[in-house]
């Protein structure tokens, strides 16, 4: 096991400057769920540089690939991310909230370095094989839309992942360690609101507020909370707020 963790340092450390490139650029290009064209191409490229068969928009979905090398059994998975979060853009090296461009997407889950350490891994592990001449079938899967939009789901839905007998993955963390854990799945709806606008001062009765409607539903659903299976939860966003005047219905 010391000769694995002492190759794996070594293959790691000759090419760091390639992947802290490729991190920093992917920062540099937040995208979110299946919008990452930009960031997808970055990490299938480097894959296909360092020798990997890629099939790319896997299962016909948008900005999911697969990096394969090897053959044989097992098959053995290595899991990347590389989508941002909207509202989340940040400057590098800041403890504190300082965007680059209020309102603009970032990488506030780290998902730069989720995706860009896992080719790292990919590579390592290739590496390995082929200096021991080992059986087995080395696979990055590229996976889009983690962040909210089930990405994995659609890829597993596709038969991606039929013959795979592992997948690993990891997440960035303030610590280094190995982890089994389970999340709740995740079920998601859309509701649109609608009203008659009126003026809140002359003839507010004349009105039919549909942020009041909103308030009603998300209050109700907080009390739900309560009263369901500890296994459940119920979380909401309201994406339009229900304009900036009080004095408008």
């Amino acid at each position: 096991m010391e000769a694995i963790f002492q190759f794996v340092d070594e293959v790691v450390e000759a090419q760091r400057d390639t992947y802290c490139a490729i991190a920093d650029d992917i920062w540099d290009h937040p995208e979110t769920r299946f919008e990452e064209f930009w960031s997808a191409q970055r990490l299938a490229d480097a894959l296909e540089a360092e020798g990997f068969q890629l099939t790319r928009d896997a299962g016909g979905i948008p900005n999911a690939f697969i990096a394969s090398v090897g053959e044989g059994q097992p098959v053995i998975a290595l899991l990347g991310e590389f989508d941002a979060l909207a509202g989340l853009s940040q400057q590098a090296h800041s403890a504190e909230p300082t965007p680059l461009t209020p309102g603009a997407n970032g990488h506030g889950c780290g998902h730069n370095l989720l995706g860009t350490a896992a080719f790292a891994a990919a590579v390592a592990a290739k590496g390995w094989l082929q200096q021991h001449g080992d059986s087995g079938t080395l696979r990055f899967y590229g996976c889009p839309g983690e962040e909210g939009g089930s990405g994995k789901t659609f890829m597993v839905r596709e038969g991606l992942f039929d013959d795979v007998d592992a997948a690993l993955t990891w997440h960035p963390e303030a610590w280094a360690g190995m982890f089994s854990t389970r999340t709740l799945a995740n079920i998601q709806a859309a509701w649109r609101f609608t009203g008659t606008a009126a003026h809140a001062a002359n003839s507010p009765h004349l009105g039919r507020s549909a942020l009041d409607a909103v308030t009603l539903m998300t209050t109700g659903s907080n009390f739900l909370n309560e009263h369901i299976i500890e296994k459940a939860r119920v979380h909401y966003a309201i994406t339009d707020t229900g304009g900036v005047s009080p004095n408008v219905v």
